[in-house]
């Protein structure tokens, strides 16, 4: 025989069972479990299972096959044998032997000792698992700290739970900052930078209140007017300068050829560099010049190193423009042929209203610039994760923007 039973096979019948009189003695007996001797018409009387049972109490007992054996105890659980009226006529025994419930002991044992390795294992997991999300999202929250102590603007990683909050929290106090920081910086600077024009035009007005020859008269008003341009450029510049600022990433970017870009620049701007006299000679490398960005932005940075180099170059020196890329990325070169940057200034090149004397023709006052046509410059390529580099050229200086190939 052969019968599965909780998981175990089970091949003999462990069961020992026996019956006593009224007196106590066997009447009937299965047979030892062990052995298979049997008790027939011994007197039991005297065991606590049958003694105890036919007082009308519960009876039971534990006896060791082997004195010397702690694992061949059997336990004896007794029940009374009765009669219509409630008479006890005699004990009815069943013996089981401890070692044959010793398998289902083991079995739960491994089945205890399995399930306790797979739940430790489980909770060791979920801790690693909720460890590495944790120091994941605090080196993201670093990064990010860390992106905007050097200025650099980014959006704050998008986090659940309070490290979310801490996120937004940092998020708001780096705008609020930046936007008290931002608004002294502008305040003091424009006021620097109106001053000049706002001299002038004062000067001119007052002088043309006197009765003078039409000739000065004309000069004056030139003046006047030449000032009021150069105001409505630098309100207009700092407004989209202020714009950049604002942004945080580049809303709907699209794949363009840089070179397109530079070439449509370059024909828009051909117009002011014939007047001042100033040719452009454009090179361009047919492949691998396309990027990701904001074409708009884009144009507004190439049109103002144009801008910038024309101003510098003198009449009769060309403005170089170059497009090409390489392992590092795709570059957009202009370069002038002008008198140059000191070696002290060029680190500060891109800074609002950082700008170096600019050539005038003869019998003209040198004039300075704003600095925030280059200031522009630095903010698009921020937004477009590119970089800007200045270098003397000699002569001249040369003024490249580095973006991201795609």
């Amino acid at each position: 025989m052969d019968a599965q039973f909780s998981g175990l096979s089970k091949q003999t019948l462990d069961y020992r069972v026996y019956v006593t009189d009224a007196t106590g003695r066997v009447v009937f007996d299965s047979g030892d479990t062990r052995t298979g001797a049997s008790a027939l018409g011994q007197d039991f009387s005297r065991w606590r299972d049958v003694a105890r049972t036919l007082r009308g109490e519960y009876g039971a007992r534990a006896t060791r096959e082997l004195p010397t054996d702690d694992t061949s105890s059997v336990m004896h659980v007794a029940a009374p044998v009765k009669s219509h009226d409630g008479r006890i006529l005699g004990v009815l025994t069943v013996a089981k032997p401890l070692r044959t419930v010793q398998p289902f002991v083991d079995r739960a044992e491994r089945k205890i000792l399995i399930s306790g390795v797979w739940l430790l294992g489980l909770s060791l997991a979920v801790g690693v698992l909720v460890t590495g999300w944790l120091v994941w999202s605090v080196r993201r929250l670093r990064r990010f700290a860390l992106e905007v102590q050097v200025g650099e603007r980014r959006s704050p990683p998008q986090l659940s739970g309070e490290l979310g909050e801490l996120a937004t929290a940092m998020e708001a106090m780096r705008d609020r900052l930046e936007d008290r920081q931002h608004l002294v910086r502008t305040v003091r600077a424009l006021t620097h930078e109106l001053k000049s024009p706002m001299t002038a035009i004062g000067a001119a007005a007052e002088l043309l209140q006197d009765e003078l020859p039409s000739a000065d008269r004309q000069a004056f008003a030139h003046d006047i007017q030449e000032q009021v341009t150069r105001l409505r450029v630098l309100v207009e510049r700092m407004l989209e300068l202020s714009k950049l600022e604002q942004r945080r990433a580049l809303e709907h970017p699209q794949l363009m050829e840089l070179g397109e870009l530079a070439a449509a620049v370059a024909a828009r701007a051909a117009t002011r560099a014939r007047q001042r006299g100033v040719p452009l000679q454009w090179s361009r490398r047919e492949s691998g010049s396309q990027v990701q960005g904001d074409a708009e932005l884009l144009e507004l940075a190439i049109a103002n190193l144009m801008d910038n180099a024309i101003d510098f170059s003198p009449s009769g020196c060309a403005v170089e423009l170059a497009v090409w890329a390489d392992a590092e990325g795709v570059h957009l070169r202009v370069r002038d042929q002008g008198p140059g940057v000191e070696d002290f200034a060029l680190p500060r090149l891109g800074e609002r209203f950082f700008s170096t004397m600019r050539p005038a023709p003869l019998g003209e006052p040198v004039r300075k610039g704003s600095g925030l046509g280059l200031a522009i410059v630095h903010e698009v390529m921020s937004l477009h994760h590119g970089r800007m580099r200045f270098a003397n050229a000699q002569p001249g200086l040369a003024a490249e923007i580095l973006l991201p190939a795609r």
